[in-house]
């Protein structure tokens, strides 16, 4: 800029009036009348004045070199208000130039400022021009910040952060009397990999603008511009985030919306809104504050607050729809979405601390504590209300051919899963009641199970099976037939005890627990055979008496058709009736087998001289094969009976 540094005097204003008293302080001197002492005054006087012409020379010479280089600054921001195309898209000798220019006005403003408050109107005029073209080159800097932003993100797919953690976990979407085990056996695939204190990091933006970004930042600031900058960075790191929000496909819903969403939609959004947590703040909030690092770090405070304000609204959005979640209805199928939730944020809470370290901060860091907490409140209600939905449970028809409740399968289903999530509940369970829990035993049973029969949980546990068996016992006097409610009894029991057997149910019921409930089984079996059998067992006695008189040959005829007319009725009722488990049902079938066939095999063949075919309608081969139909579910009848 050697042509603008040319020094071209000039007087005005001020330089007028100094002249004016020197020519005056001159003439005075020129009179002969002059005490000496006015005369020494007057000649300190004009060494003042003739100090100031010097001084006024100089400064006039400045303003004169400030007034060219300030035009050649701006000929240069000028000329890139008439291109459309973007300084930084002009490549890297333009944007030199241009922040060369701009530095170059910022420089003279602060010369033009220093000097002292006498340089005239010519100073204040170049002040002026010089705030002019560096508001002009504020608002070019400030579209060329938002066009880099906008146009230097990276992608960020979804399945970047495919987390195992973020895998769905799916959960009861049945009511309470509809369950089956196909869904409850696959209901619970939760993370165990231990990944969750991991935290990654991505380029939001292409690294190679990172620099321009901050040459940016750093002459919007030295321009005092630094609220305008702010402004800019965080409006479009917010559409940013939120952009992302939709990729995730988040929804945005107000709490009433929550609160009105049926329970599969709701459901639907939990699992999308867990992911979207984990990824949003172990993803996409750490790679953000590591970019406002890069740009701001130099910058103090400003950072985490620009950081803060990028974040804010979609934070509040996510935590927003946790707490509609948190106080909706404590129903018993979003125990397990609640628990998600819950350990959701658990394990983002060292995260969320480090993100939002900063006073500024301070609010969402205290929020989402707060919501983990309302979520953890909301589970233990909810766990609590589900034993007395258990309680209060009832029905006024039976259950079809004595056969397994739904009640009893989603209730041992549910309760498997909840194991799962023991250590969280029993933190929970503490938490409401105000006092510690007792401490889990690990110790091994004689199977080498473990065993955690004395934790909260299992005491919880143990209660909801015996709420269950109490509502079975209930349900089983809705039927008629005596046999029948042995019959529902024995399959319910038996079901929750495989269940316990079968799982890590085990661990928290312990065998004791196992044995008492199948010694309850076998006394369901043991009384559905006198109820059901002994009456018809009773036909075959023969009461000491023996012989071939006539009243005995007609008793034992009777005999033999009143066994095969009960044993017909127990036929068409039983093979309606229903064991679902197989070996059960073999073992029931069997034990009749020993028990009824032998009999009737014994009976007919000790009186085979007194009984003829005619009297003799089912072999004991034939009743042997019709046993083994008893229990199917399907019901049928003695057709074909021997002549």
């Amino acid at each position: 800029m050697e042509e603008c540094r040319a020094i071209i005097p000039t007087y005005e204003g001020e330089e007028h009036v100094v002249a004016a008293a020197h020519h005056m302080v001159k003439a005075l001197m020129a009179s002969k009348n002059l005490t000496g002492d006015f005369k020494k005054i007057l000649v300190d006087l004009d060494t003042h004045l003739s100090t100031m012409t010097i001084l006024n020379e100089r400064k006039g010479d400045e303003l004169s070199e400030v007034e060219l280089r300030l035009k050649c600054a701006e000929k240069k921001i000028m000329n890139r208000e008439s291109k459309q195309l973007m300084i930084w898209d002009s490549g890297s000798k333009q944007v030199l130039e241009y922040l060369q220019a701009v530095e170059e006005v910022q420089t003279l403003k602060e010369s033009l400022e220093s000097l002292s408050l006498n340089g005239g109107e010519k100073q204040k005029r170049l002040l002026r021009q010089a705030e002019s073209i560096l508001q002009i080159a504020m608002v070019r800097l400030e579209e060329e910040l938002l066009h880099i932003l906008r146009h230097k993100k990276q992608s960020f797919e979804p399945e970047f952060a495919s987390f195992h953690s973020c895998e769905e976990v799916v959960v009861y979407e049945e009511s309470i009397v509809s369950v089956e085990d196909d869904i409850s056996e696959d209901s619970s695939r939760r993370d165990s990999n231990g990944d969750e204190s991991k935290e990654y990091t991505i380029g939001l933006i292409n690294p190679e603008v990172i620099p321009h970004l901050k040459s940016i930042a750093n002459v919007m600031f030295a321009s005092n511009y630094d609220q305008e900058f702010c402004q800019a960075f965080i409006g479009a790191r917010k559409d940013a985030l939120d952009e992302y929000l939709g990729i995730l496909e988040l929804e945005k819903l107000s709490i009433e919306d929550v609160l009105r969403m049926d329970w599969g939609n709701l459901n639907y959004e939990i699992k999308k809104w867990i992911r979207a947590m984990k990824i949003i703040i172990r993803v996409y909030l750490a790679s953000e504050k590591r970019l406002c690092d890069h740009i701001l770090g130099d910058f103090g405070s400003i950072n985490p607050i620009c950081f803060v304000e990028t974040s804010k609204v979609s934070m509040l959005r996510l935590l927003n729809f946790g707490e509609a979640v948190a106080i909706g209805q404590h129903l018993p199928e979003k125990l397990f979405s609640l628990l998600n939730m819950y350990e959701a944020l658990a394990d983002l809470l060292l995260h969320i601390d480090a993100l939002f370290s900063e006073e500024a901060g301070a609010s969402i860091r205290i929020d989402f504590h707060k919501l983990q907490r309302e979520l953890g409140d909301a589970a233990g209600a909810t766990f609590m209300e589900f034993e007395t939905a258990i309680a209060s449970y009832t029905s006024t028809s039976p259950f079809p051919g004595g056969g397994i409740l739904h009640l009893t399968r989603y209730v041992m289903n549910y309760i498997k899963i909840l194991t799962e999530y023991s250590n969280t509940l029993n933190l929970l369970l503490k938490d409401q009641n105000g006092e510690d829990p007792e401490p889990l035993i690990e110790a091994e049973n004689a199977q080498g199970v473990p065993s955690q029969v004395v934790c909260p949980v299992a005491h919880h546990l143990r209660s909801i099976a015996s709420l269950l068996e109490s509502n079975l016992e209930s349900r089983s006097k809705l039927y008629k037939d005596v046999s029948l409610q042995h019959i529902f009894l024995m399959n319910n029991i038996h079901y929750m005890v495989q269940k316990v057997k079968g799982s890590e149910l085990r661990g928290f019921f312990g065998d004791e627990w196992i044995r008492k409930h199948m010694v309850k089984v076998q006394q369901r079996v043991t009384s559905y055979e006198r109820t059901t059998w002994s009456s018809v067992l009773s036909l075959l006695r023969e009461d000491g008496n023996s012989g071939s008189s006539s009243p005995w040959k007609m008793i034992l005829k009777e005999r033999c058709r009143g066994f095969s007319i009960a044993f017909e009725e127990v036929y068409k009722n039983q093979t309606a009736w229903f064991i679902p488990d197989p070996q059960l049902r073999d073992n029931l079938r069997i034990l009749t087998s020993q028990k009824i066939i032998q009999a009737y095999r014994g009976f007919i063949g000790r009186n085979s001289e007194n009984l003829s075919d005619k009297h003799i309608k089912y072999s004991a081969d034939d009743l042997e094969n019709y046993v083994h139909n008893l229990f199917e579910g399907s019901p049928k009848s003695l057709n074909n009976r021997r002549k």
